[in-house]
């Protein structure tokens, strides 16, 4: 699964539209950024730009962005109802899919020392890239905004984390951080402001105050009127939706309104949202009115009826779900899992050491994985094995899962490869060349090791359900279950000759014995379990 952040730089210009078209086209011009939206406020003087892309590129693309600022914002004439201290004003970076927040804090860390070094101004940290408590907040850093600069400069606690501690009218200073997706989702009521907005001080966790707290951690909330619609709303940030996610807020606004008698019609999600915000929410549903349900187009469905997301205009997914707008392989025509089999089948016969062994092993483990998926499939919800139901929705979801495990390793395993021949390419001119050489070459073969070493893993936590299913599945498919036992085996096996040969030049003898002992332990249980399955479906009767 390729990584993905997303950058959301606040610019100090909402209406000049040569320079906001500008500052677009240094993003979209930078290699690996995706912009996802462009929202100016003339009022605001302000214009919010979201881009995607991996860490490296988004760090470039926000650098090019504010290249092209410095030369067309004065903040020395800047007039807006928004608080602003600079030309860019802030520039978080958010976790999105494959990456954390300590590797966010990273993208921030560079990005600000960088702006600060070509551009010469002063630049803070914030959220959970701040150095100290008193800078983890946006409003504590800007207060005073950009008029009062001059002063904070000079005082010693307010020094810069980057770049000088001077004035420099025409920027101003910029704020730089890392933090978690805000969702901006609103319930929908047939009542008055008044008592949406009740309703809102009761879930909130800022609640009526100190002495009033609300029930819900990290969401904020106010409740208001929307005239061209003709209903309240409550509406809510949500700061930390894995804290509290839509499915808890939705819940408990309904549950609120339902004490006042009042009709919750739908909600409504204002912007882009992460696939994994409604997939918890698709799980809290299944759970908790006993719904099997596997495909994630399904789930989707599934939460934006429950939530009733379509409600004041219609929900489109691809349009509305980050991961959706931007393809998992950011380079498709390098991805071996997006090629059609025969393309693969040719690189794999190519002239070429990737894909190899190990590309292989992973698709063989991930067929093996699909074809089991397959087998509860053919047995589950057929009237003359209902009694096996309860059986195949607990057999079934993990072989569905170890598929899209085991089918990303089939990228993994040769870009593996590839991040230790490019080690290999490292300069040795000078004994410190030598040294980063060395390390980036032990770094590359643990991860050579690591990607085999992980199938086989995953492969292992397959065998109790294979074995139950080899014991009570649907016969007709018994053939189907002996060719999966074998390709699981065989990526076992090809898993432990991956690991092994990566083994030979690591230099970390008790990690060489540790994992040798382990992925010989894992061959020799894949030999065994397999040869059970085997026996167990050999010895059933029809």
């Amino acid at each position: 699964m390729s990584q993905l952040v997303e950058c959301v730089p606040n610019f100090s210009e909402g209406n000049n539209q040569e320079v906001i078209d500008a500052i677009s086209r240094a993003i979209t011009q930078t290699p690996g950024c995706v912009l996802l939206d462009v929202d100016a406020g003339p009022s605001t003087n302000r214009t919010v730009y979201t881009f995607v892309g991996r860490p490296e590129h988004v760090v470039e693309g926000a650098l090019s962005a504010a290249r092209v600022a410095f030369g067309l914002i004065d903040m020395s004439k800047h007039k807006g109802e928004h608080p602003r201290m600079g030309a860019l004003d802030v520039c978080p970076f958010i976790p999105v899919r494959g990456v954390g927040m300590d590797e966010c804090v990273l993208c921030a860390q560079a990005f600000g020392q960088r702006l600060a070094e070509e551009l010469d101004v002063p630049v803070y940290l914030y959220g959970e890239a701040a150095r100290t408590d008193s800078r983890r907040t946006l409003p504590a850093i800007r207060a005073g905004e950009y008029e009062a600069l001059p002063e904070k400069l000079r005082q010693t606690e307010w020094m810069p984390d980057f770049g000088p501690s001077s004035f420099v009218p025409q920027w101003g200073a910029t704020v730089t951080g890392a933090r978690k997706f805000l969702i901006a989702f609103n319930i929908n009521l047939l009542s008055t402001k008044e008592q949406a907005h009740r309703i809102a001080l009761n879930l909130r966790e800022q609640g009526r105050g100190k002495d009033q707290p609300g029930r819900l951690k990290k969401v904020q909330g106010i409740g208001w009127y929307l005239d061209e619609k003709n209903l309240a709303q409550v509406s809510t940030n949500l700061l930390d939706f894995e804290v509290t996610g839509l499915h808890t807020v939705y819940e408990e606004a309904c549950r609120e309104a339902q004490e006042l008698s009042l009709p919750v019609v739908g909600s409504q999600l204002v912007g882009l949202v992460p696939l994994k915000a409604l997939l918890d929410a698709a799980a809290f549903y299944c759970d908790k009115e006993n719904l099997f349900i596997l495909e994630e187009e399904h789930r989707v469905r599934l939460v934006v009826n429950r939530l009733g997301l379509d409600s004041l205009s219609p929900f489109n997914p691809k349009e509305r779900i980050i991961e959706y707008l931007v393809p998992d392989e950011g380079q498709p025509e390098k991805s071996l899992v997006s090629k059609s089999l025969r393309a693969f089948i040719g690189d794999v016969g190519a002239r070429s050491a990737a894909p190899g062994g190990g590309s292989v092993a992973a698709v063989a483990a991930a067929m093996g994985a699909a074809l089991a998926s397959m087998v509860g499939q053919m047995t589950y919800g057929r009237r003359q094995f209902e009694h096996l139901d309860a059986t195949m929705r607990r057999l079934i979801p993990p072989f569905h899962m170890a598929m899209s495990k085991l089918t990303a390793l089939v990228d993994a395993d040769a870009e593996a490869f590839a991040a230790y021949m490019e080690a290999m390419k490292l300069p040795k001119n000078t004994p410190e060349d030598r040294d980063r050489r060395a390390a980036a070459l032990q770094e590359g073969l643990r991860q050579a090791v690591a990607v085999p070493l992980t199938l086989a893993e995953t492969v292992a936590e397959l065998w109790p359900a294979l074995q139950e299913l080899a014991l009570c599945g649907n016969l007709a498919c018994r053939s189907d279950l002996q060719v999966a036992a074998k390709a699981l085996e065989m990526g076992v096996f090809g898993a432990y000759f991956n690991v092994l040969i990566n083994l030979k030049d690591v230099t970390d003898d008790m990690f060489k014995d540790q994992v040798r002992q382990r992925v010989s332990n894992l061959l020799q249980e894949a030999k065994a379990q397999a040869a059970l399955v085997l026996d167990h479906l050999e010895t059933r009767k029809e």
